[in-house]
């Protein structure tokens, strides 16, 4: 049995501010590697094991065909356990002290163009009724904020201010952050609320979006909604939410906003998060400097 596990979930909870999905991601973690060592190693208690141990777990993931990327998530969590292990001065070595992560392949986060976002847009206009304005204003949300999806599913009723012109979404962290709406934005968030405002039972009331139901959108829900819109118009290979903030993002920067700003607006706590988006702009400055420069005439 796993000891400290209400310590370990009040602290990752409270102190470091996870959502409940990672708390619960990190315990499960947690409860696999407790099975594998009491499986394989007659033992029950996980604040006494080695390295060595640690690597067995590691193998038997990978052999049994789990990603490096899905094997070091699983690493991170016995990793905040052992370092939760060392605060409360229950262990004076962390077994995973001199660990490092699997190789993992980089992935190349490819935007959408300017054209492919215009052609959804496009395909989307004049929508009626709650489901075609919801989701033609999720779109247009998450192309002119950049915010999250969690951001997104969280949005809370209050949290959206139509007389400023605001959006208040609750970060990494529970940090929360103000987003500029633009005042096309806000003529659809008014079209929206109508419609909200007409659906005949509301169960999660605090939340902005919902469905027809009056349910909190899920997860699934928002990814399969913007995959299915961008499928027609994109043959990229992922079509997500992360890739449309992506394409905010990096869009900012090609017509010529600064890296600080992008940076606020995406809620990134250090440039070097938002520098990943700067490859784009490049490739747009390098097109420029070509065809502008008189050397290459």
């Amino acid at each position: 049995m796993v000891t400290n596990t209400n310590a370990f979930r009040d602290y990752l909870q409270l102190e470091k501010k996870y959502s409940p999905h990672t708390v619960n991601a990190y315990l499960n973690d947690l409860f696999s590697f407790q099975k594998f060592i009491e499986l394989h190693f007659d033992q029950d208690d996980i604040i006494k094991v080695n390295y060595s141990q640690i690597r067995s777990w590691i193998v038997s993931l990978v052999d049994g065909g789990l990603s490096n990327v899905s094997v070091n998530r699983k690493i991170s969590s016995l990793k905040a356990f052992y370092k939760f292990l060392l605060k409360i001065k229950q262990i004076e070595i962390s077994p995973l002290l001199k660990h490092k992560a699997l190789k993992t392949p980089k992935s190349l986060q490819i935007p959408f163009s300017e054209k492919e976002v215009g052609n959804v847009l496009s395909v989307t206009q004049n929508p009626s009724g709650l489901d075609e304005i919801r989701n033609r204003l999720i779109i247009d949300l998450f192309y002119t904020t950049g915010m999250r999806r969690a951001e997104l599913i969280f949005l809370k009723k209050s949290g959206v201010d139509l007389v400023n012109g605001t959006i208040k979404v609750v970060g990494k962290r529970n940090k929360e952050r103000l987003l500029p709406m633009l005042s096309v934005i806000q003529g659809q968030v008014s079209d929206y609320i109508k419609e909200r405002e007409g659906i005949e039972v509301i169960v999660d009331v605090d939340s902005f979006f919902l469905t027809k139901k009056g349910l909190k959108l899920s997860n699934s829900f928002v990814y399969r909604l913007i995959n299915s819109y961008f499928s027609t118009v994109s043959e990229k290979v992922k079509k997500s939410p992360h890739i449309l903030r992506h394409t905010f993002a990096t869009h900012l920067l090609n017509n010529g906003a600064d890296l600080n700003s992008v940076k606020e607006l995406l809620g990134h706590s250090s440039l070097a998060s938002t520098q990943i988006y700067t490859h784009n702009s490049l490739s747009e400055l390098k097109k420029v400097h070509k065809e502008a420069h008189p050397r290459n005439k």
